[in-house]
């Protein structure tokens, strides 16, 4: 039987920040600004990653390409990321302390993950700035991960990079990447896990894939809630997720399972 040593959690919208919405409306006034319209799911699809990479990989879309043509009479450059970007970067330390309450079942979990004797690493794809407001919420109503690190610590090389995970693995002194699991929200998440080579589990209430904030989701009504979440469950194993849960209560039961079956 082998032991799971540590988990390594994602922020927003798997521990924090229910539906990942601090970044949502950051995107779509920094692209509101520079004249271009992208829809929530265009916003949504690459969420996880390096934020300037997520803006690269936004213009690159299809409709926003040809917005951007249209408007510009050009193709895209550097600058025009790093214009986006600093404007992103603005609205989201404006918005992002309206967007740091620790999701339900995270402090419990975690202190059972404990009792268990594992130990507690995360990743994000925010920049360390951009985490600073976050980790003082979050350690104010009660989690604090042992460690955590950004792509700021990886030579700018977030997810879908498995790097970050890496990094928790030394600090936290975890020999084998098959005593890891990584827990997160969204696609880069699930290849960010599938690249490092460990146990990669997808949350579906309150991430970003979902896209709904708490009272939208209990509102919803039956039928499109199961579909909902059937989507999102698909698509977390389309990209190599190795078991998905419905919220972290799940966690230290799919734990025991895992170590069992080893």
């Amino acid at each position: 039987m082998k032991k799971i040593e540590a988990v390594i959690f994602d922020w927003a919208g798997t521990t924090v920040d229910y539906g990942c919405f601090a970044p949502v409306q950051a995107f779509q006034d920094a692209f509101e600004s520079y004249g271009l319209h992208p829809t929530f799911d265009e916003i949504r699809r690459p969420m996880g990653m390096l934020k300037i990479d997520h803006i690269k990989t936004m213009l690159n879309m299809g409709k926003l390409n040809q917005e951007f043509h249209s408007v510009y009479q050009r193709d895209f450059n550097e600058e025009d990321i790093q214009n986006i970007y600093n404007i992103f970067e603005k609205a989201l330390m404006k918005g992002i302390t309206q967007h740091t309450k620790v999701k339900p079942y995270v402090i419990e979990t975690v202190h059972k993950l404990r009792q268990m004797g594992l130990k507690i690493g995360s990743t994000t794809g925010y920049t360390d700035m951009m985490m600073e407001p976050v980790l003082k919420s979050a350690q104010a109503q009660g989690y604090q991960p042992d460690c955590w690190y950004s792509p700021d610590s990886t030579n700018s090389f977030g997810r879908p990079y498995p790097y970050m995970i890496f990094k928790n693995m030394m600090t936290l002194q975890i020999t084998d990447v098959h005593a890891v699991i990584k827990v997160g929200d969204t696609v880069s998440d699930i290849q960010e896990g599938v690249h490092a080579g460990v146990y990669t589990v997808g949350v579906i209430e309150g991430s970003s894939l979902l896209g709904y904030n708490e009272e939208e989701y209990l509102s919803l009504d039956i039928n499109t809630k199961h579909h909902a979440i059937d989507n999102v469950r698909e698509t977390y194993l389309s990209y190599g997720a190795n078991a998905v849960i419905m919220n972290l209560s799940e966690l230290p039961s799919l734990i025991e399972k895992i170590e069992n079956e080893k």
